[in-house]
């Protein structure tokens, strides 16, 4: 027996709200429908399929459930497309990518995608180091990552380099790096870090010194409030080339060590989906990408 339509998308509609209540609000019924919904439906295939917490997240077989919803909406989006019979309906696009890649490159390709498209995006914040997991969860049906390995279900296209330097604003370097880059400022220096998934500044310091450092910490988690924050003097940080290019020019930043990048190579992981919406996207990722990121 298929599963119902109805139970199916209050379900994902619960996940992607991240309540019960505002579900309702998203699909105009009550709230008690909605739950109604859910129930059957895990009565339906035996599991709990949503932990019911603030917010409500999926289960591992919700996970999977969460998936094939959204690949069955996907489609059916695009279907009426193609007929013409989606005018007054768009298609959903949820999206994983960095804080970095969206504060640069990225939304150009979300409006050269939507351009002459009826596309909304949904977008997920996530380091690119763990983007990838909103992939193995569901969340997301594309994601800018740095994992090369395909996600199950998912293809794989390399999109060039973000260079990141390691940077800090004159005054900054006069104070704490006056006697030279080595472990013993670094560990005393002020270092900003986005948030408790980014590696960046520590991988810069392992280089550097061959030595795991605990200097002061300043957790700023919004890609421009993070450059100017450096650019104050708060801190030292690794900040991608995009964003600090005037910065580096007029001088009001510079590099900790000139010539030592950290370079990550990034890549657009989709679903294995043949439907014109991603497709569009993708090209349009690729584009973007192409004019910002080094190759």
């Amino acid at each position: 027996m298929p599963l119902d339509s109805a139970q199916l998308n209050a379900f994902a509609t619960v996940i992607d709200e991240g309540s019960f209540e505002r579900a309702a609000a998203a699909l105009h019924v009550t709230r008690s429908a909605v739950s109604q919904r859910v129930k059957l439906l895990e009565e339906r295939v035996g599991q709990v399929l949503v932990r019911r917490a603030t917010p409500c997240t999926p289960t591992e077989a919700g996970q999977a459930l969460y998936r094939h919803a959204r690949e069955v909406a996907l489609s059916e989006s695009d279907a009426l497309a193609t007929i013409g019979g989606g005018q007054h309906t768009s298609t959903r696009l949820a999206i994983g990518v960095n804080a970095d890649s969206l504060a640069t490159w990225f939304p150009h390709a979300m409006a050269q995608a939507a351009e002459g498209q009826s596309i909304t995006f949904d977008i997920h914040v996530e380091d690119q180091d763990h983007s990838a997991n909103l992939l193995r969860e569901g969340r997301v049906m594309a994601a800018v990552t740095a994992d090369p390995q395909p996600v199950q279900g998912c293809k794989v296209l390399p999109l060039g380099t973000l260079r990141y330097r390691a940077l800090a604003s004159p005054a900054f370097m006069q104070r704490y790096f006056a006697k030279g880059v080595t472990a013993a400022a670094l560990a005393t220096a002020p270092m900003l870090v986005f948030n408790r998934k980014d590696a960046l500044q520590a991988r810069f310091v392992g280089r550097i010194t061959r030595r795991k450092l605990t200097p002061p910490v300043h957790w700023l988690p919004e890609a421009h409030a993070f450059v100017m924050a450096t650019r104050a003097g708060l801190g030292w940080g690794m900040t991608p080339d995009p964003m600090v290019q005037h910065d580096l020019e007029a001088g009001t930043l510079v590099e900790l060590i000139p010539g030592k990048p950290v370079d990550v190579p990034l890549y657009w992981q989709s679903w294995r989906l043949n439907v014109q919406a991603l497709h569009h996207m993708t090209e349009a990722v690729q584009r973007a990408a192409g004019l910002t990121l080094l190759r």
